[in-house]
């Protein structure tokens, strides 16, 4: 076999080698002609003209993220550290898009450069809007607020931000220590005025209880001074229908009422004796005294006697 058949047959291998590419599944490649854009191709196993076309790039398709660090200014003028996620991809598999990938940056070094500042100055922006007191309560307006921001901008790059994870908002040391301190006399503020509310239901409970305990017993107090002047009532009235029982029934026997008194005026010297406890009693305990007494109770009916 001649040099020239040999050459000839090496070439012509060589031109099959390269006419296939091989593209890895999550990436596409951009080829050229002589420098211009010519197409793109897909997954998998492509043909292309040895010598002539050339894969200019190879993108890939995937979600990539990125972690940022930087610091925004609050309107109160408080420092604001920021620790970001990003997550972006490319807008999607079309030609527009991938031509936009492959072309709008020199390198992927000019890209990351532009989507760090893009993002961190979307952000500055929104926090020099706010007070240092409500950053921390802003976080999922802040993400809102740069993805509406970035959205139209990362597609004419040829790019989508899928999401925006703010881990960590952190203030200066100085801020945090006044910050800490403003919580803690707020929650002691707080301590005191749920001690003071629960001392002021405990002393208004116990009054309120010493109030109707002194309201029931003023009432057990009346029904029991009612319920003895009834008693009394219903004695005096029982002893005298026993009085006039006892004088009417001498009277139809003809004899002297004076006995009736006589018997309770020994009665109640009885009562006296039993029950005095020591106490000294002075009592007439003559004839006449008791003549004298006898007289004074006979009187009393004789008054109570209508005329006749």
């Amino acid at each position: 076999m001649s040099i020239f058949a040999i050459v000839l047959f090496s070439l012509i291998v060589i031109a099959l080698l390269l006419s296939f590419v091989i593209v890895p599944q999550g990436t596409v490649a951009v080829v050229t002609v002589f420098g211009k854009y010519r197409r793109v191709m897909g997954p998998g196993l492509n043909f292309k003209i040895p010598f002539i076309e050339a894969v200019y790039k190879r993108i890939s398709i995937q979600n990539r993220s990125l972690e940022l660090n930087f610091q925004a200014i609050t309107i109160d003028q408080a420092n604001v550290n920021f620790k970001a996620m990003l997550v972006y991809a490319a807008f999607d598999q079309s030609e527009e898009a991938i031509k936009n990938v492959a072309f709008k940056f020199v390198d992927e070094q000019s890209l990351m450069q532009a989507l760090v500042r893009t993002v961190e100055g979307s952000i500055r922006a929104f926090v020099a809007t706010q007070r240092q007191a409500a950053v921390l309560s802003l976080r999922s307006e802040i993400v809102l607020h740069v993805k509406d921001q970035l959205d139209s901008t990362l597609e004419g790059w040829g790019y989508h931000l899928i999401d925006l994870q703010l881990n960590d908002i952190a203030f200066d040391e100085e801020i945090m220590r006044s910050m800490a301190k403003v919580v803690a006399s707020n929650n002691l503020k707080a301590a005191a005025e749920n001690e003071g509310q629960a001392l002021l239901i405990t002393k208004t409970k116990a009054a309120e209880a010493e109030g109707n305990a002194i309201k029931i017993a003023a009432e057990a107090e009346k029904i029991a001074a009612q319920l003895r002047g009834q008693g009394v009532a219903l004695f005096r009235t029982e002893v005298t229908k026993g009085m006039a029982a006892a004088v009417q029934e001498l009277a139809d026997n003809h004899l002297d009422a004076s006995l009736v008194y006589f018997s309770m005026w020994t009665e109640a010297i009885k009562h006296f004796a039993e029950q005095g406890q020591g106490n000294v009693i002075f009592l007439d305990g003559s004839n006449e005294g008791m003549s004298k007494n006898l007289e004074q109770m006979m009187a009393l009916q004789q008054l109570h006697r209508p005329l006749k």
